[in-house]
């Protein structure tokens, strides 16, 4: 059974555009002029901007999440908010043990959505001329890359050509995740699982999607900052927007409060799925171990597309586009997908065991989607919860028109794919033939 509701909520209002103009000190977010909100940037690679979107159907996301749940999640949800309206459904369970409903107050991992976050941060240390994104990384972390022409904009970009350790890491699903769910790893033994392979390719070439990328990403805010990513996060995003259920509790290993399990499914089809709610995600930390709500990431991907969390220049560079495909872009951590109808938006999609989201907004911020869907590995469920920012954003434009998958090449996945990744999930940087990229 399905359980929507309907509600009215106060818009996001000035309390972060408040705290980002007081005066602060050296560690606190720069922000727009005092008083005022940054339209979001015009860039001359983005689609033209969009009419007023259609009301969302809700009858169609509806239909998304029990798809979800008929293919193997056993709950998934999502959340719209849309200039003060909110609108929820949900499917399912958020434990298989105890039965309990999955709700959207629950609390989950986000996976590679925490990328926003880490590029965000980056991009406020460009406002206080703390950091050039064309510079070499090796000028604020020396010797730590082989090669200087490796920029900071190559980094956020997944341009840099560094491997992606999560590739040998995750070759099987189950076993790999085992040997990790308990491991705290420091950042430079990540990078030397990178760097100990070949590069994919020359620094600014081709958009290949690779963890390490953010891992050099978590460094520098690390070395610049003086402080850790979760602090960082938390001085910065969390506090000024007051996301009340948005944490960084890496090393340890649960989610505090009531939280949906993750289930993740196992390469063997028929094999049982297996609980991967406790874990470290200290194989990610700044690329992908941030935990939140629906409601926290409406909150924090509209402030970023209405200009509250950096000023207009550095929103401008962080969606100057690389064309992924047909239907995606990608921008310093934030990607844009074009959608059947004519709009696009701006978000990202996360990957971690057990549980696969998609955050996503306009490009006024007005209108804003989380959605998640308690497993991973499961190539149907992720192709089938790209239809949530089709029916929040095209509303019955999209209805009954099948989604069609984010990669250019022609077929779907057809289930679960080797790997905890599942088939191109955004916690890992392969697009595999016919199937799409997270």
């Amino acid at each position: 059974m399905v359980k929507t509701t309907v509600s009215r909520t106060a818009v996001l209002g000035a309390v972060a555009l408040s705290f980002l103009a007081a005066p602060a000190p050296a560690t606190a977010a720069p922000g727009p002029a005092t008083g005022t909100r940054q339209a979001p940037p015009a860039d001359a690679a983005s689609p033209p901007a969009a009419t007023a979107l259609p009301a969302p159907d809700l009858a169609g996301l509806r239909a998304v999440l029990q798809s979800a749940r008929r293919q193997g999640a056993p709950g998934a949800m999502a959340r719209v908010d849309d200039a003060g309206a909110v609108r929820r459904a949900a499917t399912g369970v958020a434990d298989r043990g105890t039965g309990r409903a999955i709700t959207t107050a629950d609390r989950f991992r986000i996976g590679s959505v925490t990328k926003i976050f880490s590029a965000v941060v980056l991009l406020q240390l460009v406002d206080e001329g703390k950091l050039r994104l064309d510079a070499s990384v090796n000028r604020y972390l020396p010797g730590l890359l082989p090669d200087d022409r490796i920029t900071v904009r190559h980094v956020l970009s997944h341009r840099s050509g560094l491997y992606d350790y999560t590739n040998d890491m995750f070759a099987s699903s189950v076993s790999g995740f085992e040997a990790v769910r308990s491991k705290v790893f420091t950042y430079r033994q990540l990078m030397d699982r990178s760097l100990r392979r070949p590069r994919t390719g020359a620094p600014g070439g081709a958009y290949a999607y690779s963890n390490t990328n953010f891992v050099v990403a978590g460094m520098l805010i690390e070395k610049l900052t003086g402080q850790g990513v979760g602090s960082a996060y938390r001085a910065r995003i969390i506090e000024p927007l007051q996301l009340r259920d948005t944490f960084y509790v890496h090393p340890r290993t649960a989610i505090p409060g009531t939280h949906a399990r993750g289930y993740l499914t196992p390469d063997r089809a028929g094999a049982k799925l297996v609980d991967a709610t406790r874990q470290t995600v200290s194989w990610a930390q700044s690329a992908g171990a941030l935990i939140s709500t629906a409601q926290d990431l409406n909150t924090f991907t509209s402030a970023l597309l209405r200009g509250e969390l950096t000023s207009s220049a550095a929103l401008r560079q962080m969606t100057r586009w690389t064309q992924v495909n047909s239907t995606q872009a990608y921008g310093l951590g934030l990607r844009r997908r074009d959608l059947s109808c004519g709009v696009s938006v701006y978000g990202h999609t996360g990957a971690v065991q057990g549980y696969y989201t998609y955050a996503f907004t306009s490009k006024d911020g007005r209108r804003s989607l989380a959605a998640l869907a308690n497993t991973s590995n499961n190539g149907k469920v992720l192709n089938t919860m790209l239809g949530t920012l089709e029916s929040a954003f095209c509303g019955k434009r999209a209805a009954g028109r099948a989604v069609a998958p984010a990669a250019s090449s022609a077929g779907a996945a057809s289930g679960a794919a080797s790997g905890v990744r599942g088939p191109g999930e955004d916690m890992a940087p392969e697009v595999r033939p016919g199937l799409p990229e997270g």
